[in-house]
């Protein structure tokens, strides 16, 4: 474990949680000014950076409040690092954004080119890799690795890694029964930049869905559906919500566009990421809260 002279070291020696134990350890520190740190991702639990107050401490854990004047905070309104240590990242980006640039050479803003740039202030040399991808308009979780050794070995071992990935769509519609598996055939058409979807087997990829109704507005014009993926394939998730007639709101692409959207936004969110640390080999679970414009549609 590497850190600076300037930083506090402290070592856990009897279970608590990361806010009871800096209140111990800290000279009297308010939990306000506690809460400010781990805001400004200034606290350490075994070398990852850790903002939950009520994050468990066991025996053994060593905690670093690093020195303020040392620390290099990541700062953009469409993306925010909910966990780091030394060989993930994990974000939260917001809609609009892009995960990787879609085209060689393009200077566009993606969440890989503020990371890269997020790094590199610490460290000249440092890269960062692509393990997974959300849509430009899709809200929520993304995971990346800082080795490319890392990168391979996540995408080879991804659903064997992944234990848990949810998440929620606003729908134009209410499905007819209250949970259910879609299954159809997907072939992408990269040209037009669309999907096809098949009830039967007509060479295209296999895509699995689990999906299950949330809840629905007072008049059933929109539900949120909870989804669940066996297989990832390329806008999976809208084809199928589309497939059976419930189309995510705002999706221009498979759906009513604006047409009938309460939200100028296709409302589809990555909430939930579990996955196995491909080092630690620890359970690692993140969740990112519904958007606010979707609790006021459904509340």
């Amino acid at each position: 474990m590497y850190h600076k002279k300037q930083d506090t070291l402290l070592r856990v020696h009897q279970p608590a949680t990361l806010m009871d134990f800096l209140e111990s350890k800290m000279g009297g520190m308010t939990r306000t000014s506690i809460k400010n740190l781990l805001a400004k991702r200034l606290v350490k639990v075994n070398d990852a950076v850790q903002t939950r107050h009520d994050t468990p401490l066991s025996p053994g854990d060593i905690v670093v409040v690093l020195n303020s004047k040392g620390n290099i905070e990541l700062r953009h309104p469409k993306l925010r690092i909910v966990y780091e240590d030394d060989a993930l990242i994990v974000v939260e980006k917001r809609e609009g954004l892009l995960t990787v640039a879609t085209r060689p050479g393009s200077d566009e803003t993606t969440v890989w080119s503020i990371l890269r740039a997020y790094i590199r202030k610490q460290d000249a040399r440092a890269n960062i890799y692509v393990v997974h991808r959300l849509d430009r308009e899709t809200s929520g979780l993304l995971v990346f690795a800082k080795t490319e050794k890392l990168q391979h070995y996540m995408r080879d071992y991804w659903r064997q890694l992944v234990t848990e990935r949810t998440y929620i769509a606003l729908t134009d519609g209410v499905p007819e029964r209250p949970e259910g598996k879609i299954t159809t055939w997907l072939t992408e058409d990269k040209r037009n930049a669309v999907v096809y979807s098949s009830p039967v087997d007509d060479g295209g990829q296999i895509a699995i869905t689990n999906y299950r109704l949330l809840r629905t507005d007072d008049t059933r014009t929109h539900a949120l559906v909870e989804l669940h993926l066996e297989t990832g394939r390329t806008n999976q998730i809208r084809v199928h919500l589309a497939s059976i007639g419930c189309p995510v709101t705002g999706d221009r692409k498979y759906g009513h566009g604006n047409q009938n959207s309460p939200i100028d936004r296709l409302c589809l969110h990555a909430q939930v990421l579990q996955f196995i640390h491909p080092l630690t080999e620890q359970t690692m679970r993140f969740e990112a809260p519904l958007p606010k414009p979707f609790r006021r549609i459904v509340p």
